[in-house]
């Protein structure tokens, strides 16, 4: 996971694997017959749900709280790797050829949208409105993720961040009665 998000898909071997962990050859062979792919899948479904747990900590809290630890969540990625180290379910998704690696990664970056929601949604926005908001976080967060990498700078993600919270705070202020 750790090798994933750092450098990507094609220069994650068994090899840094085995050097990362300090696990035996014959235990990555054992636990993962069919090969990186297969390795590959069980890093970005652990990733993924990773991801979530803090989510769940939460539950019932407001939209604007949920969005603050899920931005909050990446910022910590960026600024404890120094800018070296991205999401790997990201990285996997636009290196990958593998039909079914995008499958993993699609049901990764699904299961997210749909948690967020159903966060959303008990937070007190309108379904329609909680899933656009869900998937508008997790696609911004991705690219706001990318920009700040490449220009090894967080003003791209705070200035992303900065417009969902708007977004967040305008979605709540319209199902909040009038006085």
């Amino acid at each position: 996971m750790k090798l994933l998000a750092k450098r990507g898909l094609q220069a994650t071997s068994f090899s840094e694997v085995l050097e990362l962990t300090g696990a035996p050859r014959g235990s990555i062979y054992h636990h993962f017959p069919e090969g990186k792919d297969q390795l590959v899948a069980a890093a970005i479904e652990l990733a993924g749900d990773r991801a979530l747990e803090p989510l769940e900590q939460i539950a019932g809290a407001s939209p604007e709280e949920i969005t603050e630890l899920f931005l909050g969540m990446w910022r910590k990625l960026l600024s404890h790797a120094n800018f070296d180290a991205g999401c790997s379910v990201l990285a996997v998704t636009v290196a990958t050829d593998s039909r079914e690696l995008l499958d993993h990664a699609g049901n990764v970056f699904r299961s997210w949208r749909g948690r967020l929601a159903e966060l959303l949604e008990q937070g007190g926005l309108a379904p329609v409105d909680a899933r656009q908001l869900a998937a508008t976080l997790v696609a911004a967060s991705e690219g706001a993720v990318v920009l700040s990498r490449a220009e090894r700078s967080m003003e791209p993600f705070d200035l992303v961040s900065s417009q969902l919270l708007s977004q967040v705070r305008a979605a709540v202020d319209s199902i909040q009665p009038k006085p």
